[in-house]
């Protein structure tokens, strides 16, 4: 027997006793002959309140012309999305990975209360694509993710701008370094359009690893959000999905552990963000795969850089799309025999024959070979030690110090640190400690984009180090150490730091340590008082009670 196309929405549409559910999608304009095909739910994270998902909207509609035209019925529905950018540095910024869990219920919530047959995803923003992968691995059903594309990168002076430049451009004027007009001209230039953030930042991070892994086909993210080619690619993923749906293939068939392996050296590969960790550990809990934090510094030990990529390189992703895309980097992984090239993908092909393909534009300089890589391997590092038994993560991407000893400067919120660095408070040699800011301190675990732009911006960004139980954007660069677990607010070594104890971070060793003794560690944490939630009810308390570690992928499990 072959796989049953309308298996799922069958229970919704036929016989007898569904008359009145039809009734009701008669009114919504759908046929008996639409309802008698398979349903395609279409996860739409469109949103307003940002440049990133802008387009999919319009992209929604070339992907419902494919799944028609190939013998199904589409019906759209909406979730949310938080942008990071915009709440960066604000109480709105602890939103943003709460934000994935609910995009994961929301999706996985109609999708089982409308029972789809097959399901395509599309996904901008950071937290929308691991949410909607997490919803997807949940249901089960043929499904893909489809990514909106990057954003187009700003012009200034004769360079490409990021919205990281901006970040940076807040630090330069807050240390003096440019005036009113320069920081204008940077804000007013710096996001032409609709897109995701232009870097190998979280959001293309993702995406790229969405095509390692398997979830979206070859060569659809790179094109840019505002590149007709991407209305193609829509359409092409809705006559992808019904022939998963026709094949039967779902998500868990195609998430192995070598699937999870090679979205880490993609990851790895490419200078891309720390956020990685926490979403593929939360995608293997949901796929039931065994996956460790410890993995991702044993296969980036492994995996060279061959992109040279924003935050820690020279190129932003529309340089990738024009150099031969991801699928290059696909081929040249492949080639090294970086990955595992016989993992299978939504497009029936493994990863090897996919991106077999692929062709490189002459003279480019954005991808190299793993022969001749950018770094000999890859930028993301685990750290362990008295101040992370359980781990801590940092991006070595660039030309990173390996090695820094010196005061820390402790502050319980990030805008106390970030009011310090504009301040001039912060000088050559501090290690600036930022706690309770974890998955259930903060509650949401905020990136730190703004304050390590600014420590960037006023020129510290090779004498400082930073270290939090937070997490940081994929823009940051330099020497940041984020997701340090356990977390403060759980009695974790973090929250026993006064000002002026020597922290060390070695990344050769790969130790994050201090000089206290395990002795005055643990009488002081003995001594600690514990801070009271910063939250009481809604959702916020809701994932500060229900989250997990960092190092776990802070995932949220029933009690």
């Amino acid at each position: 027997m072959g796989y049953d196309v309308k298996a799922n929405s069958a229970v919704i549409t036929n016989g007898r006793d569904r008359a009145a559910a039809r009734a009701m999608l008669k009114a919504v304009g759908y046929s008996d002959a639409d309802l008698a095909k398979p349903i395609v739910g279409i996860a739409n994270t469109w949103i307003e309140t940002m440049p990133c998902n802008l387009n999919l909207r319009e992209l929604a509609e070339h992907v419902k012309r494919g799944v028609r035209e190939a013998g199904g019925t589409p019906m759209e529905f909406n979730t949310i999305a938080i942008s990071d950018g915009v709440t960066m540095g604000t109480e709105g910024m602890k939103t943003s990975l709460v934000s994935r869990e609910v995009i994961a219920d929301s999706i996985e919530l109609v999708g089982r209360g409308h029972m789809f047959d097959a399901i395509v995803a599309l996904v901008a923003c950071d937290k929308t694509i691991p949410g909607a992968a997490m919803a997807l691995i949940r249901l089960n059903v043929p499904s893909l993710v489809l990514y909106g594309g990057s954003i187009a990168p700003g012009r200034w002076k004769d360079r490409d701008l990021t919205v990281v430049d901006v970040f940076e451009a807040i630090g330069a004027h807050a240390a003096g370094k440019i005036d009113d007009a320069e920081l204008k001209a940077v804000e007013d230039r710096a996001c032409p359009g609709a897109g995701a953030c232009g870097g190998q930042f979280t959001a293309n991070t993702m995406a790229t690893v969405m095509e390692f892994i398997g979830l979206s086909p070859i060569g659809s993210a790179s094109p840019g959000a505002t590149d007709p080619r991407k209305q193609k690619k829509a359409y092409e993923a809705g006559l992808l999905v019904m022939d998963l749906l026709r094949r039967g293939v779902r998500p868990r068939d195609i998430l192995t552990r070598d699937a999870f392996e090679n979205a880490i050296a993609a990851a790895s590969g490419t200078g891309g963000s720390t956020n990685s960790v926490l979403h593929l550990l939360a995608l293997a809990r949901e796929a039931e795969v065994p996956l460790s934090i410890d993995d991702f510094d044993a296969i980036s030990r492994r995996t060279p850089i061959i992109a040279d990529l924003r935050p820690g390189g020279r190129w932003v992703a529309l340089d990738v799309d024009r150099a031969g895309g991801i699928e290059l980097i696909a081929k040249r992984m492949v080639e090294a025999k970086l990955v595992h090239a016989g993992a299978q993908t939504v497009t029936g092909q493994s990863l090897g024959a996919a991106s077999a393909g692929a062709l490189e534009s002459p003279g480019q300089v954005v991808i190299a070979t793993a022969e001749r890589p950018f770094k000999a391997s890859g930028g993301l590092v685990i750290l362990r030690g008295d101040l992370a038994p359980e781990g801590a993560v940092v991006k070595i991407a660039g030309h990173e110090r390996t090695y820094h000893r010196g005061p820390a400067r402790c502050f319980d919120r990030e805008e106390d640190a970030m009011a310090a660095v504009e301040a001039g408070k912060i000088v050559a040699g501090d290690v600036v400690v930022i706690r309770y800011e974890g998955p259930k301190g903060g509650p949401g675990m905020r990136e730190m984009l703004s304050v390590t732009g600014a420590i960037v911006g006023a020129g510290l960004g090779e004498s400082v180090a930073l270290v939090t139980d937070g997490r940081f954007s994929g823009g940051t660069h330099g020497l940041m150490i984020g997701h340090v677990a356990p977390e403060a607010q759980v009695g974790g070594p973090l929250a026993a730091l006064r000002d002026g104890d020597i922290v060390i971070v070695d990344i050769e060793k790969r130790a994050l340590n201090t000089e206290l003794t395990p002795t005055e560690i643990r009488t002081r944490l003995t001594a600690r008082k514990p801070k009271a939630p910063r939250y009481r009810s809604g959702v916020m308390a809701k994932y500060a009670a229900l989250v997990s570690s960092a190092s776990d992928g802070a995932v949220t499990r029933p009690l």
